[in-house]
């Protein structure tokens, strides 16, 4: 049973991936995801691949700003399975999210540092705060 349902995304990278959120300078920048607060200046956190990414910053004095970074289908993925393990090995790795990635190639604040792991450089020059 587990060979029949594990497939080429649940096997190399699964369901979630290792977020490394850093707000170019301002360190005392609070950072929250999907609402919850996950540091101050930079955050490292996991998250489920199948997901909308969500961040806000905030920060006294300053306008609170949200980014939305969408998610993309692992191509890689997609072709691996077609040749290994067919329709029911990606719809499983679609069931589970692990035929997810964050959209890194059309987005510069994403940068892709393993297929497990993404740093995200935010700006938030709208804050003049010194």
């Amino acid at each position: 049973m587990l060979c029949l349902f594990s497939s080429c995304a649940t096997i190399f990278g699964g369901s979630t991936f290792y977020a490394s959120i850093f707000v170019n300078n301002k360190p005392d920048t609070q950072i929250f995801v999907d609402g919850s607060f996950v540091g101050k200046g930079s955050a490292f956190i996991k998250y489920p691949r199948d997901k909308t990414f969500i961040i806000e910053l905030r920060q006294e004095g300053c306008k609170p700003v949200k980014q939305i970074f969408d998610k993309t289908h692992r191509v890689g993925i997609l072709m691996m399975n077609i040749f290994s393990f067919g329709v029911i090995g990606y719809l499983c790795d679609l069931s589970t999210g692990a035929a997810f990635k964050p959209d890194h190639k059309n987005n510069r604040a994403i940068y892709r540092r393993s297929y497990k792991h993404y740093i995200y450089t935010l700006d938030y020059s709208d804050c003049d705060l010194k």
